[in-house]
């Protein structure tokens, strides 16, 4: 791709973008990013053949990175001795989701489409994928401190998604309404504290 082309194909990702945040993606308009990249839509159908894969031109790398940092921390944890586990968890859990939201600062006109902009597009999902991996976590906890002498009460499937769902959603709020990077910091410890006095209170530990 030559040096044209390339300024052409980040003008067209910039105005997509600007479209995308206004309209989210199932109202965003092919032929308005279009016209206001300035190019014909021939031109435009040689760099994307759909709104979707525009779309995921995006936030692809973004999507992907977000869960693989977190896949990342909570392999991490697992590798920790038990009784490490337990004593580090809210300590540990707040340095890796302040890293977690560096990242998505470094990139938060992405994660704004991916959470606010993304129905009817697999990224809608980004919640549940994560409380999913959070929610194995979880379950892989449990039997990691009842099979080491620290039997813990098992919680209800259906809580646990819920409870899990719910931190997310919270997590990710501070992209919704746009809280500071110089906010998010606090934000976050006091998020954490609030759902480990929740968790120890109903599983035991």
């Amino acid at each position: 791709m030559d040096i044209n082309e390339n300024a052409t194909l980040q003008n067209i990702l910039s105005v997509a973008c600007k479209e995308f945040l206004q309209k989210g993606f199932q109202g965003a308009s092919l032929r308005n990013i279009v016209r206001k990249a300035g190019v014909t839509t021939g031109a435009f159908y040689g760099y994307f053949k759909s709104k979707e894969e525009l779309f995921d031109a995006l936030v692809k790398d973004q999507y992907a990175h977000i869960l693989e940092m977190y896949k990342t921390t909570l392999d991490n944890f697992h590798r920790k001795l038990p009784d490490e586990q337990r004593s580090c968890m809210a300590a540990y859990t707040i340095t890796e989701m302040s890293q977690m939201a560096d990242y998505i600062y470094d990139h938060f006109d992405v994660f704004k489409l991916i959470l606010c902009c993304s129905e009817g597009t697999i990224y809608e999902n980004l919640v549940h994928d994560m409380s999913q991996m959070n929610c194995e976590s979880t379950r892989d906890f449990y039997n990691t401190m009842n099979h080491n002498g620290a039997p813990m009460n098992a919680v209800h499937p259906q809580l646990e998604h819920m409870l899990t769902s719910g931190m997310f959603y919270a997590f990710f709020e501070m992209v919704v309404h746009d809280i500071s990077r110089d906010s998010a910091a606090d934000y976050i410890r006091q998020l954490v504290y609030f759902y480990e006095a929740g968790w120890q209170r109903i599983m035991g530990f």
